[in-house]
């Protein structure tokens, strides 16, 4: 099984609030540092186990790069993909603007105001 692990910068407890609100879930598992950041966290998206944490200034300063993740969530009907980002699109950057192509009624992707990529797809 591959995990995807979203690392934060201290504003783990943040992105978890809003992803349980875009993506209809609930984050369990959680384990705090004695900064009271967050160790370890897990929810559910769309059916994928996602790991999160605020472990990305760790990273960072440890391998001297910055870690960033792209991640891609498929959705059955463009209504169901523009609820969604409603929900998640403050503070966000689009990269790719939603439009129609020969592979997806609807795709884009943007940036989320926590640095994670996401993209966007209908499917089917």
């Amino acid at each position: 099984m591959l995990i995807p692990i979203l690392h934060f910068e201290g504003d783990c407890a943040n992105a978890i609030a809003l992803y349980e609100k875009a993506f209809n879930t609930k984050a369990r598992e959680y384990d705090y540092r004695d900064d009271n950041k967050i160790r370890h966290a897990e929810m559910m998206i769309h059916g994928q186990k996602v790991f999160l944490n605020d472990a990305r200034e760790y990273i960072n300063d440890t391998f001297g790069i910055v870690c960033i993740a792209h991640l891609t969530l498929t959705f059955h009907t463009p209504e169901e993909l523009l609820d969604c980002y409603e929900k998640i699109k403050e503070g966000s950057k689009l990269s790719a603007p939603f439009a129609e192509t020969s592979y997806s009624k609807l795709v884009g992707s943007f940036l989320d105001r926590f640095g994670v990529l996401w993209g966007f797809m209908v499917v089917g």
